[in-house]
């Protein structure tokens, strides 16, 4: 058991953890919005101000319009995804779709294609623990699922 545990399985394991426990308190930031779905919809009318046109079509065509659905779904996914990642519960699929919900929304914040993303602490290091969580995130050790 110990040598699983000082393995690749082990140092992914590690990185669920870490993951788990930074969307459980993501998902807590936002539990008011399961009350007030206009706490969303004011943020993304904010980030439409100045957005370039990628962000302004998805923002238009997805998540405006979506806005009072997303405002009840987001906190819920994230602490979903988060106690699964520390449970070590379906890791490969909370990650995968974890992954989805921080692009659609560094898409919409208009973040992601913009050279600053490149160090932003919320941008390629949470893409690329996410990535690798769903990628090879299956049978880690210390999981309640094997």
């Amino acid at each position: 058991m110990l040598a699983k545990v000082f393995s690749h399985a082990g140092a992914l394991r590690v990185l669920s953890l870490a993951m788990g426990v930074f969307l459980l308190f993501m998902g807590l930031d936002k539990i008011d919005w399961l009350l007030d779905g206009g706490i969303l919809t004011r943020q993304l009318q904010g980030w439409r101000g100045t957005a370039r046109p990628l962000a302004r079509w998805y923002l238009d065509t997805i998540a405006l319009p979506g806005a009072p659905v997303f405002a009840r779904v987001m906190p819920l996914a994230e602490l979903s995804a988060g106690a699964a990642l520390l449970l070590g519960v379906r890791v490969r699929l909370a990650a995968a779709l974890a992954l989805l919900m921080v692009v659609n929304v560094h898409v919409g914040a208009d973040v992601m294609f913009r050279y600053e993303y490149l160090f932003n602490g919320y941008g390629p290091p949470i893409l690329g623990a996410l990535l690798a969580l769903a990628l090879g995130g299956a049978k880690l050790p210390l999981s309640v699922s094997k």
